[in-house]
């Protein structure tokens, strides 16, 4: 069996109870990415001269978040010295820094800023993840790595869809990768896909459950543009216009201010 069989395989297997927090436990694990596994590790190995005390995660990085979450926030890859370094989405680095600020402006996140996994930063109704769960070089995935890494985010979409109501994607790559994604895990995604622009918004249907599934509710997907140091050093991407964005995908998804999930270190694989 190839690699991406055995992802695929690894993922359908994960069960309904406690499914996410199993999924997220086999994520961490994944080694179906040659070019990937090599190129974390040896980010954790050299490491940044400003970190060089840190034992880097170096690892696949699982989703961050309640497993009830109505709004799903959906990025590109972990960074490098970031999220690769801490062991959660988006956390230790600048990136994170103006993703968190703006969760946190909304009442979506228990703190303005997170810097480690053990921090006690938590979420409320809104879960992060990524199409690519190991940092690439560059921050570049291929096409092939994005598609082997699709089973994932297929059953992460899955087991969130009895309370999923709304998506932000940050990015056109993030983009590009969940549509795929949400139609494998039953919503009817139109043909030819929807566009990607920032303040772009679609609303998809859901497709009736399988046999013994779960029902769910109809999905507004909203497109922001990524909140990377290019966008928001330059001023495409402003505190205003990702702060909108969320602002309007949380009133869909209705989230309020209780369910505070932890994020604290992750499963060991």
């Amino acid at each position: 069996m190839g690699s991406a069989a055995r992802v695929r395989a690894a993922a359908r297997d994960v069960p309904d109870r406690d499914g996410l927090a199993v999924l997220d436990g086999r994520i961490t694990g994944c080694t179906a990415c040659p070019r990937l596994v090599a190129w974390r590790r040896e980010a954790g190995r050299v490491k940044r001269a400003a970190y060089r005390d840190w034992t880097y995660w170096a690892r696949p990085v699982p989703g961050f978040g309640p497993p009830d979450a109505a709004l799903l926030i959906v990025g590109l890859a972990p960074a490098a010295h970031g999220a690769n370094r801490t062991g959660r989405m988006f956390t230790g680095d600048r990136s994170g820094k103006v993703l968190y600020a703006a969760l946190h402006a909304l009442g979506l996140a228990s703190a303005p800023r997170t810097e480690s996994a053990d921090d006690g930063l938590a979420l409320r109704g809104v879960r992060i993840t990524s199409p690519v769960h190991c940092a690439p070089p560059a921050n570049r995935p291929t096409p092939g790595e994005r598609d082997t890494c699709r089973p994932w985010l297929v059953r992460e979409l899955e087991l969130l869809r009895p309370t999923l109501k709304s998506v932000v994607v940050l990015g056109a790559f993030g983009w590009q990768a969940l549509f795929p994604a949400l139609a494998a895990a039953g919503y009817r995604v139109p043909r030819p896909r929807p566009a990607f622009g920032h303040g772009a918004r679609y609303v998809l249907e859901a497709a009736p459950p399988r046999a013994g599934g779960a029902a769910a509710s109809d999905l507004t997907v909203f497109g922001c543009f990524h909140v990377s140091q290019r966008n928001t050093f330059t001023g495409r991407l402003t505190p205003a216009m990702l702060g909108e964005v969320l602002r309007e995908a949380s009133a869909v998804a209705g989230t309020g201010p209780d369910g505070l999930s932890p994020g604290g270190p992750r499963p060991s694989p």
